[in-house]
Formats: C-alpha cells, sequence, structure tokens
C-alpha cells in the first residue's frame, strides 16, 4: 500500500458468485459529492438556529465526508390546494405545521458513503491499513449490518457519486444508528413533514422553483429525461435553501407510516413539531420527491409515494430479505440532523421498527 494510494476492499455477489472488488482511489481524490477529507467543521457543533451553518462531516477512519445544509424552523401548510394541477387526494386537506430547526443532507446518500456500513469497508479499512479505531468505533462496529445482496444493486447504472438504492426503510434506519454511533452526532430518516417543508423552502406553488413542469428539466431527473436510470448527485440545479435533487433522481424514503387520510388527522387533532406517525406495520411506508422513473406530475413537492410489497417481487429469499428493495431502483433516502436531540422516549417513537420490534416480515 505505498505510492500514495488507498486500498479499498468490498465484496459483491453477482450472478450468484462471490467476487472480491478491489478499488483503487488516489488520495484527496473526489468522487461526486465525496471529498477525501478528515477535517472537523465546528459548524456541525452549532447548539441554537441562529448558529446553524451548513457543515461537512468526514465519516472517521474512512477519507468519505457528506455535506449538511441548515434549514431554519417556521411553519407551512403541508400537501396541496384542491386548485393544484395533477394532484393526489392524499396530499388534502392542508394542514399547518410547525417544523423544528434541522440540518439534511446536501445531497441524497450516495453509494460511497452506504458502502462504508454495508460492506464493512470501515473495519476492513482500519484491518488492511493497521489503523487504531476511534473512540466511537467498538458501538459503531456493533450496529447489524445487511446480509450480502444477490447481485449488484447499482444494476449497472454507476456507483461512485450515485446515490445508494433499493434499501427498506429498516436498512435505512440502521445506517442512520451507525452513522450516529460513527460520528457521535444524531442522525435519522426525516419525518414526511420535515422532507415536504425542506423541498418547498418557503415555496406554495407545485414544485419549489414555481408551477410549470417544462422548467422541471434544470433541477430534476424524470422519465423525460432520465433515459430510464439515475444519475451522478448533484448535477442539476438546487432549491433556494441548497439542496439537490429534491426532486427526481431517486424517490427518498422517510419515517412515517402511509395513510391517505393522514392530514385529516392532523388538521383535527392538532399535532406537535415535525409531527409523525410511527411506522408499527410493514407496509405501506412513505417516501418522497419522485424519481427518474416518474413523469413529472409525481415529482411534485407535496406527492406521497407509499411503499408496497411489489418492491420485493424479484426477492429469493424465503421469508423475504429486510435489507432490500429489489424492485425499488427508484428508491433511496436523504438524511436530517435535528439541532435539539431527541429524549429516549422520543427516540423510541422515531425508531419504532416493524422488523425489529414487532418481528414482522414478508
Amino acid at each position: 500500500m505505498s505510492g500514495g494510494r488507498l486500498r479499498v476492499w468490498r465484496w459483491l455477489v453477482q450472478d450468484g458468485r462471490a467476487a472480491l472488488w478491489i478499488a483503487a482511489a488516489i488520495v484527496g481524490a473526489s468522487f461526486g459529492s465525496v471529498s477525501f477529507a478528515e477535517d472537523k467543521n465546528p459548524a456541525a457543533e452549532a447548539k441554537t438556529e441562529k448558529d446553524m451553518k451548513p457543515y461537512k462531516q468526514a465519516i472517521p477512519n474512512t477519507e468519505v465526508s457528506f455535506e449538511m445544509v441548515a434549514i431554519p424552523g417556521g411553519e407551512f401548510l403541508l400537501g396541496s390546494p384542491e386548485s393544484e394541477a395533477k394532484r393526489n387526494p392524499d396530499e388534502g386537506p392542508q394542514a399547518k405545521v410547525k417544523i423544528e430547526p434541522f440540518w439534511m443532507g446536501k445531497y441524497e446518500v450516495t453509494w460511497n458513503e452506504y458502502d462504508i456500513w454495508s460492506f464493512n469497508l470501515d473495519i476492513q479499512r482500519r484491518k488492511v491499513l493497521n489503523l487504531q479505531p476511534t473512540a466511537l468505533d467498538p458501538k459503531a462496529d456493533a450496529v447489524t449490518r445487511p446480509t450480502k445482496p444477490y447481485t449488484d444493486m447499482t444494476f449497472g447504472m454507476g456507483h461512485d457519486g450515485y446515490p445508494a438504492i433499493c434499501m427498506t426503510q429498516h436498512a435505512a434506519k440502521m445506517y442512520c444508528v451507525w452513522l450516529s454511533e460513527k460520528t457521535g452526532q444524531y442522525y435519522r430518516l426525516p419525518t414526511e413533514a420535515e422532507w415536504e417543508y425542506a423541498c418547498r423552502a418557503g415555496s406554495k406553488s407545485a414544485y419549489f422553483f414555481g408551477d410549470d413542469p417544462a422548467k422541471l428539466g434544470e433541477y430534476a431527473w424524470h422519465f423525460g429525461n432520465s433515459d430510464e436510470k439515475y444519475h451522478p448527485i448533484g448535477k442539476k440545479k438546487p432549491n433556494p435553501w441548497g439542496l439537490f435533487d429534491i426532486h427526481g433522481n431517486v424517490s427518498e424514503l422517510c419515517l412515517d407510516q402511509y395513510d391517505a387520510n393522514r392530514y385529516a388527522t392532523i388538521l383535527k387533532q392538532g399535532m406537535g413539531a415535525s409531527p409523525l406517525l410511527a411506522v408499527t406495520k410493514l407496509y405501506p411506508t412513505v417516501a418522497r420527491g419522485g424519481s427518474w422513473d416518474d413523469d413529472p406530475e409525481q415529482l411534485r413537492s407535496a406527492v406521497r409515494i407509499s411503499s408496497t410489497p411489489d418492491w420485493k417481487q424479484q426477492d429469493p429469499q424465503i421469508p423475504k430479505s429486510i435489507w432490500y428493495f429489489t424492485d425499488a431502483l427508484q428508491v433511496g433516502f436523504r438524511i436530517v440532523r435535528p439541532l435539539r436531540i431527541p429524549n429516549e422516549a422520543e427516540r423510541q417513537q422515531l425508531n419504532l421498527d416493524p422488523e425489529k420490534d414487532f418481528k414482522l416480515r414478508d
């Protein structure tokens, strides 16, 4: 391992055969959103909303980092007005919701980040380079990781700098648990309300840039311009709060159980900040944003996507894997970090998991 080069090892299972794949990357190079740096940004330590700034977070003992954007707290109308073109019934009635300040991933989580956890690359790198674990590594190492996939989960669409796809909500949640232990900062999936609030960035139109779908190609990958595949993150224009690909590219998993009448409940009962419908069953759960495989109207800010068992239709296992949506090549996720760290009771609600807590399986 000389000559200033880093060897990264990972396992892939393709066509039923295990193959060891070796990638060499020059230290200091960059793959899409992945910057090779070990710096710590003081902005990550902000304690008040006034102090919140964007920051870059290195994943310790690796050469990968990710960026977070500060999202101010506020109130907004969740859902779409009845007058919005191509509106779906589950987008209403609109309900005023309060959102506490948080940071959100500038980009969707990439394979470069996700594979560190899913293929144990952090542990392998320490062994190969004879690196000492950090104080946080033992707890991070203890977080459960996925079984190896039965095929290359990129499906030939691209890896470095591309969004990770095909994970279940359970897998995305466990990635967040691992990342929290790894970095010492609390990360999770967004609630459905947080996601829409961040996507809108103060807008009330169908898309954050207005109502005209003809302009969508400037900001998003959708069925009309994607060549039927996902694309590297960050190649389109961001929304006013600096979030890239919030419309399109891949749909993004949220924490909530899907309920078509959810907004009526919120309107009737009133809810606290960032209301969450905690999951108690496998399906349906919420994803947002639309994808490379969707028509423009499905990328609107208010569109709600519900998971189905069909997202695992080709999974050859019995029972089906808790880690992979084998047929959801259009689904990925983005992380958030709330300014206010939740207490233990709140964390239990946020972390409720049908597979882990209720032992439910397909």
